[in-house]
């Protein structure tokens, strides 16, 4: 069993959420969770449950309110009187809390020994365990006495997982995401003085210099005082300067003969995709001045993006005599990488050692792009996040061709060839099937193929990953495994095979959206029309019309919504893909489900 604080308070069995009554009982959980084995006195129950005002009955409450939380919470827990107040003993079951201050620990004794990289993992690890803000669903009361601590144990270990990140040399990454938490936070200096330490690596002194003044002065105005020495120490940084470059670190590009051959092997059984390969091919063989610079290949998770780009890369390798590079950026699976160390990579890959690779980003780049002129190279950018992290690695010679894959469309590439990669259509994805478990196998159980298919949606993931099940499983027939397949709560169980994992992918998607999304995301999903206008994602969220249709777009660029039908303008149709909803049902919580039991028409809405 794992219990949860950190986010909305619960507790699961397995992948299966045990259901609670509601925010009085949530609230008994939570304060005698985080009491840490102490027995909790009734006065500090009853305090948190009611407030200064308990009923004359708070006595018999607080009694149903644990004897029915040790019916839901069975065996393996106990919850024992103690006196006058409760203690729980969870035994082998794991809290949330407590793995985040193993991890936290962990990471900051790592960065105290200098193993940056081993911080930054661990750190990573402990602020991912966070699923919102932490106790958002129990009483106001014990909300008021615990959510402050609570958030200033997440901001500390989000300071030192940003440390890590800037000692690795990730400062480039960090920008968006530390100008965000200053926005939210403007008297916090640690962080500011992180963003302008990121900012000054990025060669962007002039922006870090206006983030200290912009600090100084919201001190001024808000508390009165002076920067202190953080803030001061960053300022001095500043106007030191970055340590200045030799001269001839890239005057004299020299091509070291090395033809790097980075390409990933490609699928053996790739199967249709006819119409996005012929684009793909055309746009790499193409000569230099005819085809564009780059080829971004776009879609939703899961969907044989980079598939269908490595099985092109390697069909046009001829037209690439120089050789191919390759990088997994990483993308949204909270993993991206640094541009700084592509261009390591790739600089090592073209025969550089060590100890010539420059220091600073700038310099990489340079040096990067002078060692492509006047070649014809084929660089891959696998699972890109966003332009920022694809711009430094861009070359600067037309003979050479770039291919992105990215679930957002990076509209900021000027000039590059957008392929849109959708689901597979029936005969495809029974192609796929196919050519993972053999043709016969298919012929001999056809109907139970088509429903293989159409449970996975079509999703070339999906019927990656069920076709690969059945091959371990020779003894499985078609049938069973669509049987399996058919009730929804186990679905994207039944789709996941080692590293191949549908609802990993979807929660990669998830993670990126504000809460705001991830609020719309699961409140539409328990709509019961197949499609629906664009308006129910202000009435679902109780925002306005407008906040309502910037949310619904930031769920199609993140490739979680679909248009299916537009006017052009506001009149809008949207549906979700047959995993993605089954998906956000999982995530959707209680509360989300009252809401839309209670909204009547508007759950089954249909114009």
């Amino acid at each position: 069993m794992e219990f949860r604080v950190l986010g909305p308070v619960g507790a699961w069995r397995g992948d299966a959420e045990v259901a609670l009554d509601g925010a009085k009982q949530r609230t008994v959980l939570a304060a005698l969770l985080l009491a840490e084995g102490r027995t909790v006195p009734d006065t500090r129950l009853c305090e948190l449950l009611w407030g200064e005002h308990p009923p004359a009955t708070f006595a018999a409450q607080l009694y149903n309110y644990v004897s029915r939380l040790r019916k839901y919470l069975g065996a393996e827990v106990d919850i024992v009187r103690q006196w006058s107040g409760y203690q729980i003993r969870i035994g082998a079951a794991r809290l949330d809390l407590d793995e985040f201050e193993r991890l936290t620990e962990a990471g900051r004794e790592a960065l105290r020994d200098g193993l940056h990289a081993e911080a930054a993992e661990r750190l990573h690890a402990a602020v991912s365990l966070w699923r919102g803000a932490a106790l958002s669903n129990v009483t106001p009361h014990l909300a008021a006495a615990e959510s402050h601590r609570m958030a200033e144990l997440r901001m500390a270990v989000l300071e030192s997982r940003i440390e890590a990140d800037l000692l690795l040399g990730r400062h480039v990454r960090l920008i968006p995401e530390v100008t965000r938490l200053v926005a939210r936070h403007p008297l916090h200096e640690g962080l500011r003085a992180q963003l302008m330490t990121a900012l000054l690596r990025c060669d962007r002194q002039a922006d870090a210099l206006a983030a200290y003044h912009e600090g100084r002065r919201v001190l001024a105005d808000e508390l009165g005082v002076d920067p202190g020495p953080l803030l001061t120490e960053a300022y001095r940084k500043i106007l030191a300067g970055p340590a200045s470059p030799a001269p001839a670190a890239v005057a004299e590009p020299s091509w070291h003969g090395v033809r790097p051959a980075m390409l990933p092997p490609g699928v053996g059984d790739f199967a249709g995709r006819e119409g996005e390969l012929g684009g793909l091919l055309r746009v790499l063989t193409a000569g230099p001045a005819a085809r564009p610079p780059v080829a971004v290949v776009t879609g939703m998770a899961g969907v044989g993006k980079s598939t269908l780009a490595l099985h092109a890369a390697h069909l046009c390798r001829a037209a690439f005599p120089d050789g191919q590079l390759y990088a997994d950026l990483g993308g949204p699976r909270g993993n991206a990488v640094e541009p700084y160390d592509v261009l390591g990579w790739f600089l090592r890959s073209l025969g550089h050692a060590e100890s010539g690779i420059p220091k600073g980003l700038g310099e990489r780049v340079r040096l990067y792009r002078s060692q492509l002129a006047g070649r014809r190279l084929l660089v891959m950018l696998d699972g890109a996040a966003d332009y920022a992290q694809v711009c430094p690695l861009l070359p600067g010679d037309p003979g050479c061709q770039v291919v992105v894959t990215s679930r957002v469309r990076l509209p900021e590439l000027a000039g590059a060839t957008s392929i849109e990669v959708g689901t597979l259509d029936r005969e495809q994805a029974l192609g796929l099937l196919g050519r993972i478990v053999g043709a016969d196998r298919i012929a001999g159980e056809a109907e139970a193929a088509n429903r293989i298919v159409e449970s996975c949606g079509r999703l070339s993931l999906g019927v990656r990953v069920a076709g690969s099940r059945l091959l371990a499983r020779p003894h499985w027939s078609l049938g069973y495994l669509a049987d399996r397949l058919a009730d929804e709560r186990y679905r994207l169980d039944e789709l996941r095979l080692g590293s191949m994992d549908v609802r990993e992918r979807l929660d990669s998607s998830y993670h990126q959206l504000a809460d705001l999304g991830q609020l719309a995301l699961r409140r539409l999903s328990l709509l019961r029309a197949p499609a629906f206008p664009s308006w129910c994602t202000a009435e679902v969220l109780g925002v306005s019309r407008h906040t309502g249709e910037e949310v619904g777009e930031k769920l199609v660029d993140a490739r979680l919504l679909e248009i299916v039908e537009s006017d052009g303008g506001r009149r809008q149709r949207y549906r979700f893909h047959g995993l993605v909803r089954v998906f956000a049902r999982e995530k959707a919580d209680q509360a989300d489900r009252v809401l839309m039991a209670g909204a009547g028409a508007l759950s089954a809405v249909g114009n």
